[in-house]
C-alpha cells in the first residue's frame, strides 16, 4: 500500500465491509434453505426404499421373471439426467459434478437431460444434444416434475432410443461435505441375494407380478430422481453455506489488515506534519 492515501484505504474499507455485509446476508439464506432441504431429504427416503423393497421382492419370487428393465444391452447410447446448481457462488458444486458427467460421457452417444441453469449452460457450450431444456430452474422442480421425466425416459428407454440411463447428481454428507455422484437407473441389476431356488413371497400382485413391475418401474425412478433432486439441493445450500462464510471471513481478515495500514499512514502522515511545523519554527 506505499503511496496509497489514507482516502483511498478507506474507500476500500467501506468497500470491503459492503461486500461483508452481501456474503453475510447470502449465508444466513443458505443456512435457511439448507434447513428445509434437509427435511426434504429425510422425508424422500421413506417412499424410494418402500418401492425399491417392492421391486426386489417381486424379482426375487419369480425364477423366470424377464423385463425390458432388466435387459442388458450391448450399444453405448446412453442419457443422463444432471442435477447442477441455478446460480454460482456456492464453491466447486457445479463444476464438481458437471465435470464428473461430461468425463463419464466420454466414448459414449450420450444425451443430457439437465436440470439447474449451470447444467443447460455447460452442456449447451460443449454441443451435447439435450433432450429438454424445460427444467433451468432445480429449485422450482416439483416431485411431479420428476415423474414426468422417469416417465420420458422410460418411454424412450422401452422404443430402444437408449442403451442406458444415468443420473448424475451430488450426495449430501455433511454441511462441510458434499460428493458429486452418478447412478445408473437403467437397465436394473439383479439383486445378488444369495438364496437357492424361487424365494415365495406371501404378497400377491395383482393382474400379475410382471405387469406391477412395469408399471412401478418409472415410479421407481421418479422416485430415485426427486432424491437425487433433494440431496443435490442440500448439497448446494450447504456448499453455498460454507462459502459465503468463508468470503466474510477473508472480509473481515481484509478489513482489519486495510485498518492497520490505515492507522499507519494516518500516523506517519501526523508525524510528518509535526516534523515541518517543528523544523519551520
Amino acid at each position: 500500500m506505499a503511496g496509497v492515501s489514507t482516502k483511498e484505504i478507506k474507500n476500500r474499507i467501506r468497500s470491503m465491509e459492503s461486500t461483508k455485509q452481501i456474503t453475510k446476508a447470502m449465508e444466513m439464506v443458505a443456512a435457511s434453505k439448507l434447513r428445509r432441504a434437509q427435511t426434504q431429504v429425510l422425508n424422500s427416503r421413506p417412499y424410494f426404499e418402500i418401492l425399491y423393497s417392492t421391486i426386489n421382492d417381486i424379482v426375487d419370487s419369480n425364477r423366470d421373471f424377464s423385463s425390458p428393465y432388466l435387459t442388458q444391452r450391448s450399444g453405448n447410447r446412453a442419457a443422463y439426467v444432471v442435477v447442477a446448481g441455478d446460480r454460482g457462488l456456492a464453491g466447486g458444486y457445479n463444476s464438481n459434478i458437471l465435470k464428473l458427467c461430461y468425463g463419464e460421457m466420454a466414448g459414449k452417444e450420450a444425451s443430457v437431460l439437465p436440470i439447474g441453469k449451470k447444467a443447460v449452460e455447460f452442456f449447451r457450450s460443449r454441443k451435447i444434444p439435450l433432450l429438454s431444456e424445460s427444467y433451468t430452474e432445480a429449485e422450482e422442480l416439483s416431485v411431479g416434475d420428476c415423474f414426468t421425466i422417469a416417465k420420458q425416459l422410460c418411454k424412450a428407454y422401452r422404443s430402444g432410443e437408449f442403451d442406458e440411463i444415468y443420473v448424475g447428481y451430488t450426495n449430501f454428507v455433511s454441511v462441510l461435505s458434499q460428493t458429486p455422484a452418478t447412478l445408473r437407473l437403467l437397465p436394473l441389476l439383479r439383486e445378488q441375494t444369495g438364496r437357492e431356488g424361487t424365494v415365495q413371497s406371501d404378497i400377491v400382485y395383482e393382474p400379475d407380478s410382471v405387469e406391477v413391475f412395469d408399471a412401478i418401474i418409472p415410479e421407481y425412478l421418479g422416485g430415485i430422481i426427486y432424491g437425487a433432486l433433494c440431496e443435490s439441493r442440500a448439497a448446494e445450500q450447504a456448499a453455498r453455506r460454507t462459502a459465503m462464510d468463508s468470503a466474510t471471513q477473508n472480509a473481515e481478515d481484509m478489513i482489519a489488515d486495510l485498518s492497520l495500514k490505515f492507522n499507519r499512514a494516518r500516523q506517519a502522515a501526523i508525524t510528518q506534519e509535526i516534523t515541518e511545523i517543528v523544523a519551520g519554527s
